[in-house]
């Protein structure tokens, strides 16, 4: 399995069993962010909002996803999605990996879900804060999944990200075990286990 990241919470999955975008963004709706042409067997947005729901962006190639795909509902915020609606969590099996993306929790996990979701071997999760839990609320979430890995997304960088959220560090401080890739894919490798991956750009 490899995923390779395209900002914000934008990610393509490949594996022997096919290929899914998650999160694709709309133009312009990302500082920093423009979404290149993408293609995929099977495309997943985690909600409706257009910095996550641009499904149309991405071009589907006619294959079939072949791994096993299973969500999960929650909520955009800490009141039920009073604030902001609901979210998707979607875990997907494939290339014997279980990887689970996050969308935009803002939340904490009920003990259901996280008995839902399992064994964790990726976690694609948002650190940032003010639309999404931040760092502390990220990395219990983190703790309970017992993931071998862990992505974060969803951040303010230097020259890209909403103003409104946080950067990344915070939640390394918080995780430990940074393995930095050089570019924006990463083959999963068990091995590295336990990892906090981080992209540079």
């Amino acid at each position: 399995m490899t995923l390779t990241w395209y900002g914000h919470s934008c990610f393509l999955l490949t594996s022997g069993e096919g290929s899914i975008v998650f999160d694709p963004y709309a133009p312009l709706s990302v500082p920093g962010w423009e979404l290149p042409a993408l293609r995929a067997d099977s495309v997943i947005c985690s909600h409706g909002h257009r910095d996550h729901g641009w499904s149309a962006g991405v071009g589907l190639t006619g294959e079939r996803f072949t791994g096993k795909i299973e969500q999960i509902p929650s909520f955009h915020d800490e009141k039920r999605g009073a604030l902001r609606g609901e979210n998707l969590i979607t875990l997907v099996e494939a290339d014997s990996l279980r990887a689970v993306h996050m969308g935009d929790i803002g939340c904490a996990l009920t003990a259901e879900q996280i008995a839902a979701l399992g064994r964790v071997d990726v976690l694609m999760i948002p650190v940032g804060g003010h639309y999404t839990v931040d760092a502390a609320g990220a990395w219990e979430i983190t703790k309970a999944l017992a993931p071998k890995i862990v992505i974060p997304m969803h951040y303010r960088g230097a020259d890209f990200g909403y103003d409104e959220i946080g950067p990344v560090e915070p939640f390394l401080k918080l995780a430990g075990n940074v393995k930095v890739i050089d570019g924006m894919s990463y083959t999963v490798a068990l091995s590295d286990a336990p990892a906090t991956v981080v992209f540079t750009r």
